[in-house]
């Protein structure tokens, strides 16, 4: 289940002028500083407004009544914080999202630490470099996808900042680019950063670690089998019904997604939104018999040990993940690895590019791609025939005085 949010503490709204209307100012001195008063009549209800701030000097109380100008020409509190900006805009800045998943993503990230870090400051004095130092502290306690996470939300509202007015440039934008992590100037081999890194070299391996995981529940086992042998998400495993399943086709047809979202599990589309059909492998067809037996077709096809849907969080808890997988030699292999492990093999097994994808449900063929096994063929060919051009050129040339020797005459 999704961790609940505790909710940002919302300031009291203080009075903005209204679009073109005239503010008339004052100050007063006091022993502590100077009380600087605007006031205006609202062209609604007209009353009269006022909105007065203790300053320290009359140049802060000058710049106090020009915000307010530039308030009421902008049609907003132009001095408002992050926190009562992204307040008064709602969920404006998440349009377009799909906040069953990657909009609650979103949401964490900001409650939990943009409004933390960032929320008490003047939208209008937040900058890049600002932004960057945060993100280094962020790098000393997540990883890179919650940063990623993080810094997209805080993009959006921003750019919403940029809509209305209140800023001309988002500083936050291209910060998700910026190299994450203190070393990434260290540079990755190409072999390291494909997907087919992260897969697990073996079926051997693969049942080894089906085995580590099944002495702890039998459906701990059959996950890591189903991911790996489907090339599935953790969502789409759980979302999976024994009427899925069709023997006489030899196919898993993928329909479906299960995860934990705000007031409990969420079942939705693939994250293509198509369905994919997946060709059962041998080794997997022994789990999916003994899975679908005596069920009805719309049964969930794998239930955890207390007959409750599976996800990545559970497993990892249940079986000690982390642990298993470095026994096992494989430290940095996640569960979203076994979906890289089962496109690895296809595409080791010389798949077509096109039915690999299909396979995938990858919306770019370049994604998919990436899993094919690195082919530096071409470059040894490249080789050669640059050898042969340096050889040619290294050959010392007759001298015209000796070209001409055969044909001089007495």
């Amino acid at each position: 289940m999704a961790r609940p949010v505790e909710p940002m503490p919302e300031s009291s709204p203080r009075p903005v002028p209204p679009i073109g209307v005239r503010i008339s100012t004052d100050m007063e001195r006091r022993s502590y500083g100077i009380r600087a008063r605007a006031r205006w009549t609202d062209p609604l209800t007209k009353q009269r407004v006022i909105r007065t701030e203790i300053v320290k000097d009359e140049t802060t109380a000058r710049a106090f009544f020009e915000t307010l100008r530039t308030s009421s020409v902008k049609g907003m509190d132009v001095s408002m914080t992050l926190l009562e900006f992204f307040t008064s805009i709602d969920d404006r800045w998440a349009r377009g999202l799909d906040m069953t998943s990657t909009g609650d993503n979103y949401r964490y990230g900001l409650r939990l630490r943009v409004l933390p870090a960032l929320g008490h400051l003047p939208v209008t004095q937040i900058t890049a470099g600002m932004i960057d130092r945060t993100i280094d502290d962020w790098e000393e306690k997540y990883g890179a996808s919650t940063i990623k996470n993080t810094i997209a939300p805080l993009v959006r509202v921003l750019d919403e900042a940029v809509r209305d007015g209140l800023i001309t440039i988002n500083p936050a934008k291209h910060r998700a680019k910026r190299s994450l992590h203190r070393n990434a100037f260290r540079i990755q081999p190409a072999e390291d950063a494909a997907p087919r890194a992260h897969a697990i070299p073996d079926l051997q391996k693969l049942n080894q670690l089906a085995s580590a995981c099944g002495a702890v529940h039998q459906s701990y086992s059959d996950f890591v089998m189903l991911a790996a042998l489907l090339a599935a998400r953790s969502s789409e495993i759980s979302g999976l019904q024994v009427g899925d399943v069709d023997f006489t086709k030899n196919l898993v047809i993928i329909r479906r997604q299960v995860f934990p979202g705000r007031g409990g599990l969420i079942t939705k589309p693939t994250k293509s939104r198509k369905e994919r059909r997946v060709p059962i492998l041998d080794p997997l067809r022994p789990v999916l018999k003994r899975l679908c037996a005596f069920k009805q077709p719309e049964t969930p096809l794998l239930v955890g040990p207390r007959g409750g849907f599976l996800t990545t969080a559970t497993v990892r808890d249940a079986t000690s993940w982390d642990q298993v997988v470095a026994d096992l030699g494989l430290p940095n292999l996640t569960r979203h690895g076994l979906r890289h492990t089962g496109a690895t093999w296809l595409a080791d097994a010389g798949v077509p590019l096109h039915v690999l994808q299909e396979i995938l449900g990858h919306a770019s063929i370049e994604t998919t791609r990436g899993y094919l096994h690195p082919d530096d063929r071409h470059l040894a060919s490249a080789a050669e025939q640059a050898n042969a051009f340096l050889a040619r050129e290294a050959r010392p040339k007759a001298s015209g005085r000796a070209r001409q020797g055969t044909g001089r005459r007495l």
